[in-house]
């Protein structure tokens, strides 16, 4: 359990801090300058490269999101902890995309990052450094700009925070003179996120909770052992009263989720893995429940989809206290642009570099 609570003025003052950066979500014709960012996205489940591109037709004026390119291969980095130069051969694999998308011309004054998240932090120390060396030798022996701290593991607080600038951001309420942001949920392999800003004036909140640690044996379900009711009882057990329940969230602004929501909830068949949707909270205990007890009669399609499922409903119910009326914007991309702490963490870096 890792809770923190971060003051509300560090995010604000961070989202102020970019505004003669961040880039506006218009196109304008006969552009003067374009200029790209790299960022990799090191998961636990797998590695994701973005190639954001960047117009900018005045100085005075903010620069323009373009598009991005992306690319994902399995399985993370973390899978090849006791063979890290394969690690750093999927990174090289998906450097070719940058090269392909970055004109040559460009790639001496393109920023090439890689933030690794959770996969990374549940790795003993020396492996987990051993993985960011091989990538620390592919990034140098790469033509792009590599920047001090370029590769490094990525704080869950800032991951959240991030996350949550990416998103507000892309549905254009950074800018909003209001102050009134949506909030996150954001769900990966190894850790999750919530973050938003609260009507208390007081705290901008982020709870982070570390999967839980332990092992479960794998066994074909015994008639009458199994279903959504017994899986339900065993995650309440790792979930009850450890996760910390926002009460400042609930019903205060829009919620956005994202990454295992979105995905599990496509599985499932609950949204459109195309166009995404609404849920309510019920939606998602209805869907378990269907998986569940489908696999004492059937072969499961996929076997962990009942556990995933139950999972997702005891953290929205039991630990973030939302009530099956909460209703939850499962989104896999805004504006064409994946839903991640990638964008926020690379707007952070030209911030770093003073690239504006």
């Amino acid at each position: 359990r890792n809770f923190k609570l971060l003051p509300k003025a560090s995010v604000l003052d961070f989202s102020a801090s970019l505004g003669n950066l961040l880039p506006s979500l218009s196109r304008p014709a006969n552009s003067s300058r374009i200029f790209y960012g790299v960022m990799f996205d090191a998961g636990s489940t797998g590695t994701r490269i973005h190639v954001y591109t960047f117009i900018q037709k005045d100085p005075e004026e903010l620069p323009v999101l373009d598009n991005e390119m992306f690319h994902s291969i399995k399985p993370g980095l973390s899978a090849y902890a006791d063979i890290p130069e394969m690690g750093g051969y999927t990174v090289r694999q998906l450097l070719k995309v940058a090269k392909k998308t970055v004109p040559q011309l460009d790639w001496k004054r393109t920023p090439l990052v890689l933030k690794a998240t959770a996969g990374l932090r549940l790795l003993p120390p020396e492996k987990a450094q051993a993985l960011l060396e091989q990538v620390q030798d592919v990034f140098d022996e790469s033509p792009f700009f590599v920047p001090d701290d370029s590769v490094s593991i990525m704080d869950g607080t800032n991951e959240g925070i991030l996350a949550w600038v990416t998103v507000n951001f892309l549905t254009g309420h950074l800018y909003a003179e209001t102050r009134k942001t949506v909030g996150i949920l954001d769900l990966g392999g190894g850790s999750t996120q919530i973050t938003f800003l609260p009507k208390s004036k007081v705290r901008v909140h982020l709870y982070k909770l570390i999967y839980f640690q332990y092992c479960y044996p794998v066994s074909v379900p015994v008639p009458g052992y199994a279903g959504y009711k017994l899986c339900y009882q065993e995650v309440l057990k790792v979930v009850k009263g450890i996760v910390h329940q926002p009460y400042e969230l609930k019903n205060t602004c829009v919620l956005y989720a994202f990454s295992y929501y979105f995905d599990r909830a496509v599985d499932a068949g609950l949204i459109d893995g195309t166009q995404g949707g609404m849920l309510e909270v019920r939606d998602f205990k209805k869907g378990a429940k269907e998986v569940c007890n489908k696999m004492s009669k059937y072969r499961p399609v996929s076997p962990f989809l009942c556990m995933d499922m139950t999972y997702i409903t005891c953290l929205l119910k039991d630990g973030f206290g939302f009530k099956e009326n909460t209703v939850l914007q499962l989104t896999k991309k805004v504006n064409n642009v994946e839903t991640s702490w990638a964008l926020g963490a690379m707007f952070k870096h030209f911030q770093n570099l003073k690239i504006h």
